[in-house]
Protein backbone atom coordinates (compact mmCIF):
# COMPACT_ATOMS: atom_id res chain seq x y z
CA UNK A 1 0.00 0.00 0.00
CA UNK A 2 1.25 3.51 -1.18
CA UNK A 3 2.30 5.76 1.78
CA UNK A 4 -0.32 8.81 2.41
CA UNK A 5 1.99 12.07 2.31
CA UNK A 6 2.23 15.39 4.07
CA UNK A 7 3.82 18.73 2.85
CA UNK A 8 4.92 19.87 6.61
CA UNK A 9 6.35 23.08 8.34
CA UNK A 10 7.48 23.18 12.17
CA UNK A 11 8.63 26.48 13.65
CA UNK A 12 9.11 27.80 17.02
CA UNK A 13 6.19 29.91 18.38
CA UNK A 14 6.59 32.42 21.21
CA UNK A 15 3.13 33.70 21.31
CA UNK A 16 0.58 31.41 20.30
CA UNK A 17 -2.55 33.66 20.72
CA UNK A 18 -1.59 35.74 18.54
CA UNK A 19 -0.76 32.80 16.33
CA UNK A 20 -4.25 31.81 16.78
CA UNK A 21 -6.11 34.75 16.00
CA UNK A 22 -4.20 35.28 12.75
CA UNK A 23 -5.27 31.54 11.49
CA UNK A 24 -8.71 32.41 12.70
CA UNK A 25 -8.84 35.55 10.80
CA UNK A 26 -7.25 34.05 7.82
CA UNK A 27 -10.04 31.32 7.69
CA UNK A 28 -8.86 28.30 10.26
CA UNK A 29 -11.62 26.12 11.87
CA UNK A 30 -11.00 25.86 15.42
CA UNK A 31 -11.31 21.95 16.11
CA UNK A 32 -9.85 22.02 20.00
CA UNK A 33 -7.37 20.88 22.29
CA UNK A 34 -6.24 17.11 22.16
CA UNK A 35 -4.17 15.40 24.75
CA UNK A 36 -1.20 13.59 23.08
CA UNK A 37 1.46 10.76 23.69
CA UNK A 38 3.62 9.49 21.21
CA UNK A 39 6.00 7.01 22.49
CA UNK A 40 8.90 6.64 19.76
CA UNK A 41 10.46 2.63 19.05
CA UNK A 42 13.92 1.94 17.78
CA UNK A 43 12.98 1.23 14.00
CA UNK A 44 15.51 0.27 11.79
CA UNK A 45 14.22 2.26 8.70
CA UNK A 46 12.07 5.57 9.35
CA UNK A 47 10.19 6.33 12.55
CA UNK A 48 8.11 4.58 14.25
CA UNK A 49 5.51 5.86 17.12
CA UNK A 50 2.65 4.90 18.67
CA UNK A 51 0.55 8.30 19.36
CA UNK A 52 -2.16 7.59 21.95
CA UNK A 53 -4.75 10.88 21.78
CA UNK A 54 -7.85 11.91 23.67
CA UNK A 55 -10.48 15.06 23.06
CA UNK A 56 -12.54 15.92 26.05
CA UNK A 57 -15.58 14.31 25.80
CA UNK A 58 -14.15 11.49 23.40
CA UNK A 59 -13.03 7.96 23.67
CA UNK A 60 -9.73 7.75 23.85
CA UNK A 61 -7.53 6.75 20.23
CA UNK A 62 -4.32 5.39 19.62
CA UNK A 63 -2.58 4.75 15.92
CA UNK A 64 1.17 3.56 14.83
CA UNK A 65 3.17 5.11 12.59
CA UNK A 66 5.59 4.34 10.74
CA UNK A 67 7.11 7.40 8.67
CA UNK A 68 10.15 9.20 6.64
CA UNK A 69 10.85 12.73 7.04
CA UNK A 70 13.87 14.61 5.92
CA UNK A 71 15.07 16.94 8.75
CA UNK A 72 15.09 20.22 6.94
CA UNK A 73 14.82 24.39 7.84
CA UNK A 74 12.03 24.72 4.99
CA UNK A 75 8.26 22.51 4.23
CA UNK A 76 9.35 18.96 3.71
CA UNK A 77 7.43 15.93 2.34
CA UNK A 78 6.59 13.12 4.81
CA UNK A 79 5.05 9.64 3.95
CA UNK A 80 3.60 7.94 6.18
CA UNK A 81 1.60 4.73 7.12
CA UNK A 82 -1.06 4.79 9.71
CA UNK A 83 -2.63 1.14 11.84
CA UNK A 84 -5.48 2.03 14.10
CA UNK A 85 -4.63 0.60 17.46
CA UNK A 86 -7.46 -1.05 19.90
CA UNK A 87 -5.02 -1.99 22.91
CA UNK A 88 -2.21 0.81 22.80
CA UNK A 89 -0.55 -0.84 26.20
CA UNK A 90 -0.28 -4.63 24.66
CA UNK A 91 1.63 -2.87 21.41
CA UNK A 92 3.58 -0.36 23.14
CA UNK A 93 5.04 -3.38 25.39
CA UNK A 94 5.76 -5.76 22.90
CA UNK A 95 7.36 -2.98 20.95
CA UNK A 96 9.17 -1.75 23.72
CA UNK A 97 10.53 -5.82 24.33
CA UNK A 98 11.08 -5.94 20.56
CA UNK A 99 12.56 -2.71 19.50
CA UNK A 100 12.97 -0.67 22.60
CA UNK A 101 11.42 2.87 23.37
CA UNK A 102 13.54 5.76 22.43
CA UNK A 103 11.57 8.74 23.82
CA UNK A 104 8.55 9.74 24.60
CA UNK A 105 6.53 13.08 23.90
CA UNK A 106 3.96 14.62 25.52
CA UNK A 107 1.81 17.49 24.05
CA UNK A 108 -0.73 19.67 24.44
CA UNK A 109 -2.38 20.38 21.22
CA UNK A 110 -4.94 22.75 19.91
CA UNK A 111 -6.03 21.70 16.04
CA UNK A 112 -7.32 24.23 13.35
CA UNK A 113 -8.05 23.46 10.02
CA UNK A 114 -7.59 25.37 6.85
CA UNK A 115 -8.90 23.62 3.79
CA UNK A 116 -7.06 20.77 3.66
CA UNK A 117 -4.48 21.75 6.14
CA UNK A 118 -3.80 21.09 9.23
CA UNK A 119 -2.92 23.90 11.76
CA UNK A 120 -1.06 22.33 15.06
CA UNK A 121 -0.55 25.12 18.26
CA UNK A 122 1.39 22.74 20.38
CA UNK A 123 2.65 23.08 23.98
CA UNK A 124 5.44 20.42 24.41
CA UNK A 125 5.94 19.25 27.42
CA UNK A 126 9.79 20.53 27.94
CA UNK A 127 10.27 22.28 25.00
CA UNK A 128 8.16 24.77 24.93
CA UNK A 129 5.63 25.94 22.17
CA UNK A 130 5.78 25.25 18.46
CA UNK A 131 3.45 26.17 15.64
CA UNK A 132 3.14 22.79 13.08
CA UNK A 133 1.49 22.90 9.59
CA UNK A 134 1.02 20.04 7.59
CA UNK A 135 -1.04 19.79 4.04
CA UNK A 136 -2.30 16.72 3.69
CA UNK A 137 -1.95 15.54 0.05
CA UNK A 138 -4.13 13.47 -2.03
CA UNK A 139 -2.21 10.19 -4.07
CA UNK A 140 -2.41 11.88 -7.14
CA UNK A 141 -0.59 14.69 -6.26
CA UNK A 142 3.15 16.49 -7.19
CA UNK A 143 2.99 18.42 -3.88
CA UNK A 144 2.94 21.46 -5.73
CA UNK A 145 -0.71 23.03 -4.42
CA UNK A 146 0.28 21.62 -0.79
CA UNK A 147 3.75 23.78 -0.99
CA UNK A 148 1.91 26.64 -2.04
CA UNK A 149 -0.93 26.49 1.06
CA UNK A 150 1.92 25.85 3.23
CA UNK A 151 3.73 28.77 2.18
CA UNK A 152 0.79 30.77 2.07
CA UNK A 153 -0.01 29.98 5.62
CA UNK A 154 3.52 30.65 6.29
CA UNK A 155 3.32 33.91 5.63
CA UNK A 156 -0.10 35.10 7.48
CA UNK A 157 1.35 33.60 10.43
CA UNK A 158 4.85 34.78 9.73
CA UNK A 159 7.10 32.23 10.13
CA UNK A 160 10.05 33.80 9.55
CA UNK A 161 13.56 31.91 8.85
CA UNK A 162 14.95 31.62 12.16
CA UNK A 163 11.57 30.27 13.94
CA UNK A 164 11.64 27.22 11.77
CA UNK A 165 12.74 24.19 13.08
CA UNK A 166 14.28 21.52 10.93
CA UNK A 167 13.94 18.84 14.20
CA UNK A 168 11.01 17.06 15.33
CA UNK A 169 9.95 16.88 19.05
CA UNK A 170 11.56 13.25 19.83
CA UNK A 171 14.91 14.91 18.25
CA UNK A 172 14.52 18.03 20.33
CA UNK A 173 14.23 16.01 23.57
CA UNK A 174 16.69 13.21 22.61
CA UNK A 175 19.26 16.26 21.70
CA UNK A 176 18.53 17.84 25.52
CA UNK A 177 19.57 14.77 27.11
CA UNK A 178 16.44 12.56 26.92
CA UNK A 179 18.77 9.50 24.93
CA UNK A 180 21.35 9.07 27.13
CA UNK A 181 19.27 6.46 29.42
CA UNK A 182 18.89 4.66 26.03
CA UNK A 183 21.99 5.04 24.72
CA UNK A 184 23.69 3.54 27.89
CA UNK A 185 21.26 0.36 27.85
CA UNK A 186 22.24 -0.46 24.12
CA UNK A 187 25.99 0.46 24.52
CA UNK A 188 25.35 -2.43 27.69
CA UNK A 189 23.58 -5.04 25.85
CA UNK A 190 26.32 -4.67 23.06
CA UNK A 191 28.88 -4.76 25.18
CA UNK A 192 27.46 -8.50 26.28
CA UNK A 193 27.52 -9.26 23.18
CA UNK A 194 30.52 -8.42 22.16
CA UNK A 195 32.83 -11.03 20.68
CA UNK A 196 36.39 -11.22 22.54
CA UNK A 197 37.30 -14.50 22.86
CA UNK A 198 41.25 -13.28 22.64
CA UNK A 199 41.56 -10.26 24.51
CA UNK A 200 38.25 -10.76 26.67
CA UNK A 201 37.87 -7.34 26.73
CA UNK A 202 34.31 -6.68 25.80
CA UNK A 203 33.12 -2.99 24.75
CA UNK A 204 29.93 -1.53 23.06
CA UNK A 205 29.03 1.64 21.61
CA UNK A 206 25.90 3.38 20.89
CA UNK A 207 25.62 6.31 18.56
CA UNK A 208 22.33 9.08 18.06
CA UNK A 209 22.27 10.41 14.65
CA UNK A 210 20.84 13.72 13.61
CA UNK A 211 17.56 12.35 13.27
CA UNK A 212 17.48 10.94 16.88
CA UNK A 213 17.78 7.33 15.73
CA UNK A 214 20.33 4.79 17.30
CA UNK A 215 22.16 2.63 16.54
CA UNK A 216 24.92 0.37 18.43
CA UNK A 217 28.11 -2.24 17.91
CA UNK A 218 30.10 -4.02 19.85
CA UNK A 219 34.40 -4.98 18.88
CA UNK A 220 34.59 -8.09 16.79
CA UNK A 221 37.33 -10.12 17.34
CA UNK A 222 39.49 -12.40 14.70
CA UNK A 223 41.88 -15.16 14.95
CA UNK A 224 43.91 -12.99 12.58
CA UNK A 225 44.69 -10.30 14.55
CA UNK A 226 44.12 -7.32 13.20
CA UNK A 227 41.42 -8.02 11.25
CA UNK A 228 39.68 -7.63 14.29
CA UNK A 229 36.48 -4.84 14.40
CA UNK A 230 36.31 -1.95 17.10
CA UNK A 231 33.29 -1.41 18.73
CA UNK A 232 33.31 2.37 17.31
CA UNK A 233 33.40 0.84 13.83
CA UNK A 234 31.25 -1.83 14.20
CA UNK A 235 28.17 1.11 15.78
CA UNK A 236 29.38 3.44 12.83
CA UNK A 237 28.65 0.80 10.14
CA UNK A 238 24.86 0.48 11.53
CA UNK A 239 24.52 4.16 11.37
CA UNK A 240 25.44 4.80 8.50
CA UNK A 241 23.32 1.39 6.98
CA UNK A 242 20.16 2.88 8.87
CA UNK A 243 20.71 5.67 6.75
CA UNK A 244 22.69 8.14 9.39
CA UNK A 245 24.91 10.94 8.60
CA UNK A 246 26.21 12.41 11.91
CA UNK A 247 26.88 11.47 14.99
CA UNK A 248 24.70 13.98 17.52
CA UNK A 249 25.61 11.94 21.01
CA UNK A 250 28.24 8.32 21.76
CA UNK A 251 28.48 6.07 24.84
CA UNK A 252 31.46 3.65 24.62
CA UNK A 253 31.06 1.24 27.63
CA UNK A 254 33.57 -1.40 28.70
CA UNK A 255 33.67 -3.12 32.65
CA UNK A 256 37.15 -1.17 33.24
CA UNK A 257 38.47 1.49 35.04
CA UNK A 258 37.60 4.13 32.70
CA UNK A 259 37.25 3.10 28.85
CA UNK A 260 38.48 5.38 26.08
CA UNK A 261 38.61 5.20 22.44
CA UNK A 262 41.84 4.17 20.83
CA UNK A 263 43.23 6.37 18.80
CA UNK A 264 42.08 5.06 15.36
CA UNK A 265 38.77 4.90 17.00
CA UNK A 266 39.13 9.01 18.16
CA UNK A 267 39.61 9.75 14.26
CA UNK A 268 36.74 7.31 12.90
CA UNK A 269 33.98 9.06 15.19
CA UNK A 270 35.72 12.81 13.89
CA UNK A 271 34.48 11.41 10.53
CA UNK A 272 30.87 11.71 11.07
CA UNK A 273 30.78 14.13 14.46
CA UNK A 274 31.73 17.01 15.32
CA UNK A 275 34.17 18.57 17.84
CA UNK A 276 31.21 19.49 20.69
CA UNK A 277 29.93 15.90 20.03
CA UNK A 278 29.16 14.55 23.36
CA UNK A 279 30.86 11.60 24.46
CA UNK A 280 29.85 9.56 27.34
CA UNK A 281 32.27 7.05 28.68
CA UNK A 282 30.52 4.63 31.12
CA UNK A 283 30.64 1.14 32.87
CA UNK A 284 28.33 -1.29 33.30
CA UNK A 285 26.51 1.14 36.29
CA UNK A 286 26.04 3.56 33.85
CA UNK A 287 28.18 6.83 32.48
CA UNK A 288 31.22 7.95 34.45
CA UNK A 289 32.80 10.85 32.68
CA UNK A 290 31.66 12.77 29.46
CA UNK A 291 33.77 14.63 27.47
CA UNK A 292 33.98 16.43 23.63
CA UNK A 293 35.06 14.89 20.81
CA UNK A 294 37.52 17.67 20.87
CA UNK A 295 38.70 16.59 24.34
CA UNK A 296 39.78 12.98 23.14
CA UNK A 297 41.14 14.15 19.80
CA UNK A 298 42.49 17.63 19.82
CA UNK A 299 44.30 18.41 16.54
CA UNK A 300 41.75 16.10 14.36
CA UNK A 301 43.29 15.30 10.94
CA UNK A 302 40.79 17.11 8.53
CA UNK A 303 41.56 15.62 5.14
CA UNK A 304 40.22 19.38 3.92
CA UNK A 305 42.68 20.64 5.96
CA UNK A 306 45.56 19.12 4.89
CA UNK A 307 44.75 19.68 1.32
CA UNK A 308 45.26 23.25 1.43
Amino acid sequence: MAPHRNVELKARDQDPESTLRAALAHGAQDHGVLQQVDTYFAAREGRLKLREERRDGAEPEATLIAYARADAAAARTSAYHLVDVPDPGALTAALDAALGTVVVVQKLRRLLLWEDVRIHLDEVQDLGTFVELEAVAPADSDLGDEHRKVAELRAVLKLEDERVEPRGYAALLLAGGAATPRLVDLARTAMDRAYAPYSNFHVGVALRDETGALHAGANVENGAYPQGNCAEASAIGALVAGGGHRIAEAVVMADTALIVPCGGCRQRLSEFAGPDTPIHLAGPEGVRRTVTLAELLPLAFDLEDAAK
